[in-house]
């Protein structure tokens, strides 16, 4: 038996949660409905286990999921498992790194109509493991993945030119090339990151973009 404190603001889906929860066997030793309860309900009880809502009262925003960040820094290796209706990327990669990822979980809401299979995901959390919805993995590897990897050098020459402002023949001058090699190696990058809008003057610009977002120092230089 574990001892539950639950945060979850919809006094429906909490409800159903500690029924759920006391039908496994589990002791909810505290089912709130706003971030400041859930930080005063686990000073209070001490719970094996912390199952969040990331909304919560009163911006309705991400206040629970910052009450588990905060609630992992007062309390290393509190077991923490999030549940969400979408994937909040910043602090679902902060969550996963803290207490070297132990203990933490992150799911989406619909995974809780499969009873036995959340259950299991918060014993296993309980127990200190990791316990990650597919789809935020999905998200977190697309995001994190460096587009311009993709590119090959000659390829990434060209984008640097291209974010220079410098056209087709200038660029093909500077490299002692053709323009239609420069064209090629174009087309070949706007297949690698994945922009395929009709109009050109629209795919160049998304091209800069991604080559500007993905230089080193590109945040700083763009905040200056």
């Amino acid at each position: 038996m574990l001892r539950v404190v639950l945060a979850e603001d919809s006094v429906l889906l909490r409800e159903g949660l500690v029924g759920l929860m006391e039908r496994f066997g589990h002791q909810v030793v505290a089912a709130v409905g706003t971030a400041e309860e859930l930080t005063e309900a686990v000073a209070a009880h001490g719970p094996d286990i912390v199952v969040t809502d990331v909304r919560m009262p009163p911006g309705f925003s991400d206040e629970g999921l910052r009450a588990a960040l905060a609630l992992r820094r007062s309390r290393p290796g509190l077991p923490i498992l999030v549940l969400s209706q979408y994937v909040q990327r910043s602090y679902a990669e902060e969550l996963l790194d803290s207490s070297d990822g132990t203990g933490v979980g992150y799911l989406l809401k619909e995974r809780i109509g499969h009873v036995e299979e959340f259950d299991d995901a918060v014993r296993r959390v309980a127990e200190g493991g990791t316990v990650v919805d597919p789809e935020v993995v999905r998200q977190l590897i697309r995001h994190r993945r460096d587009p311009l990897a993709r590119l090959t050098a000659r390829e990434q020459e060209v984008l640097a030119l291209m974010a220079e402002g410098k056209s087709n023949a200038s660029i093909a001058a500077a490299m002692v090339v053709s323009e239609g090699t420069v064209s090629k190696h174009f087309g070949s990058i706007l297949t690698k990151l994945d922009l395929s809008l009709d109009d050109t003057t629209n795919r160049r610009v998304l091209a800069v973009l991604a080559y500007l977002r993905g230089r080193p120092g590109a945040d700083a230089d763009q905040t200056a």
